[in-house]
């Protein structure tokens, strides 16, 4: 038997690309209910998911989808397979310790994957070439090469891919950014966003593997780090969502909601700063030797303070805007958005209703739904890959310009600072075996 942990990504896909076709040109042999006669799910179907990585926050979005009358979990994966077992067993799915696998069952429509963020482009990259169509937990990469290659090969396999930025589908996060976007408090002059700390060093001692976990696969591309639960937990003491080998820290942890809002309300989507810098000398990461809270790590990882400018002329600093959003200040009031809230000062900023002919953003109601619905019809749901890799990019140039403590200049078309070592800092060294690929 092939023994999947070794088996080539070339291989793999080669395998995948074979088993599509003939799916595609024998639908009998496909399953019941799994293609309709364009090779999509119909208006009848329930489309079938795949969940790959179902920790906290996967098994958080199992939950959310299964109780969704219009989608179905048929297979499971996740490197811990007593806890893949345990989330399938209620769904009646089918359980794999390797997600490739997963990926080639032909009664699987459709994937959503909520991973360490080491693994996102992997199975990103995997899942569109599978055809398979992609929910994505934010942020969407683990760095800017890997957000840019992940958006080839949605577009180039045409795939439905939702990024987990929930906020654009909650109405108040709505209604700030059309409000700001239609210059209801003018010109803006600044933003303040939250002060996300970047992330550190994690040296824990090692701890025994428990049985059934596969370690060496859950580090990836990542040089293999001691087991410890204080790194395999997302938020501990302190968790991996701090260690910078697997996480941009809560600048992306975070940062990929609230910038996201910035994104949204200044209208650059497909675009994003053109120059970020710090007000002090480059961040010295501090090494976590021991298990211990997240409170000093956080606190010294904050610093430098972080400051981006967007076309217009706009800074945005980082300091004590809410968690989910920001503060706009413009020429007429302020607007402040935060996760499901919108408020404005002067009050009534807010409150009096846009004109008619005004510009209306996507009006998504349910973020789970709406990338389902958009399965069906196959149009560009509310967060798309693109608006994900450009969320997820201004969290990477803040981690990077911590880093080198200096101002860069950024072009958002080429994706290339005007600094040759910020350059080097775009992409991360992987282990033999886990490199990217040349092309998508």
């Amino acid at each position: 038997m092939t023994d999947l942990r070794i088996l080539s990504r070339r291989a793999f896909l080669g395998r995948g690309a074979a088993a599509i076709l003939a799916a595609r040109l024998s639908p009998e042999i496909a399953g019941p209910g799994v293609l309709a006669a364009n090779g999509q799910p119909g208006a009848n179907d329930r489309i079938q998911l795949g969940a790959i990585g179902v920790g906290r926050q996967g098994g958080g979005l199992v939950s959310m989808f299964a109780r969704l009358k219009s989608a179905r979990f048929t297979a499971i994966a996740d490197v811990n397979l007593p806890r893949a077992r345990e989330v399938a067993q209620p769904l009646g799915a089918q359980v794999f310790q390797d997600y490739r696998q997963l990926l080639e069952r032909k009664d699987v429509d459709a994937v959503i994957t909520a991973t360490p963020e080491q693994w996102r482009v992997f199975i990103c990259l995997d899942a569109c070439q599978a055809g398979k169509d992609l929910y994505v937990e934010k942020p969407m990469s683990l760095t800017i090469r890997e957000g840019r290659l992940i958006v080839q090969a949605a577009r180039k396999h045409q795939r439905i891919f939702q990024t987990g930025s929930q906020q654009r589908s909650m109405e108040p996060n709505r209604h700030g950014c059309e409000l700001i976007r239609n210059g209801r408090i003018g010109r803006i002059q600044r933003v303040v966003a939250y002060n996300y700390p970047s992330p550190w060093e994690c040296r824990l001692p090692a701890q025994p593997v428990p049985a059934g976990l596969d370690w060496d696969r859950w580090c990836g591309p990542v040089e293999p780090v001691a087991y410890h639960l204080d790194i395999q937990t997302p938020r501990a003491n302190p968790g991996w969502l701090s260690c910078w080998q697997f996480s941009g820290g809560e600048m992306t942890g975070w940062g990929s909601h609230g910038f996201d809002q910035v994104q949204w309300a200044l209208g650059q989507d497909e675009g994003g700063p053109i120059e970020v810098w710090t007000d002090g000398p480059p961040l010295r990461r501090p090494v976590y030797s021991a298990p211990e809270s997240r409170e000093r790590g956080d606190g010294i990882c904050r610093q430098p303070k972080l400051f981006f400018r967007y076309p217009g002329d706009i800074v945005m600093e980082l300091g004590n805007g809410p968690a989910g959003g920001a503060v706009f200040f413009g020429e007429k009031g302020k607007i402040t958005i935060d996760r499901a809230m919108c408020k404005s000062d002067p009050e009534e900023l807010a409150e009096e209703p846009l004109p008619a002919g005004a510009l209306r953003l996507y009006r998504s109601n349910h973020h789970q739904q709406n990338w389902l619905d958009c399965i069906r019809s196959r149009k560009p749901p509310i967060a798309d890959a693109e608006t994900g890799h450009r969320s997820a990019t201004v969290c990477h140039l803040g981690n990077i310009a911590r880093l080198l403590g200096r101002r860069l200049k950024w072009d958002p078309a080429r994706e290339l600072f005007d600094d040759a070592e910020a350059n080097s800092l775009l992409d991360r060294p992987r282990r033999k075996g886990y490199e990217l690929p040349a092309s998508v």
